[in-house]
């Protein structure tokens, strides 16, 4: 238990590490599911583009919320954001550095899944193969319309009996992983050259604002734990008052069973450890007033008495 217990707390005082560690397992995962993936284009020309494009972007949706849901900061960011003023005013700065650490930790692994589509190719040619242009190349010449339409939705599926013979259906696949390659390279490149400048440029700008952020959003944090942690020993000291309460009038039978009472001095002692709350409605006052009326961000007048 006491192991269990070290770990959790090493999780809650190394959020940012964990944070980081989590956005990889999704990026890993991204990658691995693509490649355990069977992908089958239907080769239909009103389906292939509602599939490919379903494969490519529906689940890098699906891995941006996990990594909303699994990053604890989305929450705490977004009860500051809502939370009134009372006596504490809001830093618009902060809650925009929080805002921005979480989507950038959400946004890697869906861009992961996106650039190995790109690289692969495959969805690219089943959604976009019936949109190309059969006059540039030669195996679709002399053939209706219609036939057209169908031999291109086709060109994924490379065992049909209409294309397996088909001259063209490599050109036009061959055509269409080389611009999806070429996107997915691209866009690597991009994200790449826009984390260097981000690293290298980031000295040029105000530093004391960049570390004003990262504190307060840090004590956020922070605060909104060591506030769990302290209602926890708050409940279990007032569960424990509750109990002894209960059973008072059962003094003598617990004697009888030799249980052992709290003494006179232990009793006093877990009463000032309630800071004087005895009831469920001090209890529900002191809540709401942490949530309307945070108190301002100043130890002085404590450090004074």
């Amino acid at each position: 238990m006491d192991r269990f217990r070290m770990i959790f707390q090493y999780f809650q005082s190394n959020s940012e590490s964990v944070m980081n560690g989590i956005c990889g397992l999704l990026a890993l995962a991204s990658v691995k599911m693509y490649t355990s993936f069977d992908f089958s284009c239907p080769c239909l020309p009103q389906y292939n583009m509602a599939y490919g494009l379903g494969i490519m972007f529906v689940p890098p949706i699906i891995l941006f919320l996990c990594g909303l849901i699994l990053n604890r900061q989305s929450l705490v960011m977004l009860e500051e954001w809502r939370r009134p003023p009372g006596c504490r005013k809001k830093d618009l700065a902060v809650i925009r550095y929080m805002c921005s650490s979480i989507v950038q930790r959400a946004m890697v692994a869906p861009v992961v899944w996106i650039v190995v589509t790109l690289l692969d190719g495959k969805c690219l040619i089943c959604a976009f193969s019936g949109s190309m242009d059969p006059n540039k190349f030669v195996g679709f010449a002399n053939v209706s319309t219609v036939q057209v339409q169908q031999l291109l939705a086709k060109v994924p599926c490379k065992d049909d009996e209409l294309m397996r013979n088909n001259t063209s259906r490599k050109a036009v696949s061959r055509y269409l992983r080389c611009w999806s390659q070429a996107l997915g390279w691209s866009i690597l490149l991009i994200l790449i050259i826009a984390a260097f400048l981000a690293r290298w440029l980031r000295p040029c700008f105000n530093q004391a604002t960049l570390l004003q952020a990262r504190h307060w959003s840090n004590y956020i944090d922070i605060e909104q734990k060591i506030f769990e942690e302290t209602c926890c020993e708050h409940s279990r000291l007032f569960a424990h008052k509750c109990i002894l309460h209960f059973f008072e009038s059962m003094q003598q039978e617990i004697k009888l069973h030799s249980f052992s009472l709290p003494r006179e001095g232990e009793g006093a002692k877990g009463e000032e450890d309630l800071w004087g709350i005895t009831d469920q409605d001090q209890v529900n006052k002191l809540l709401k007033t942490w949530y309307y009326e945070k108190p301002p961000l100043d130890v002085s007048q404590a450090h004074q008495r």
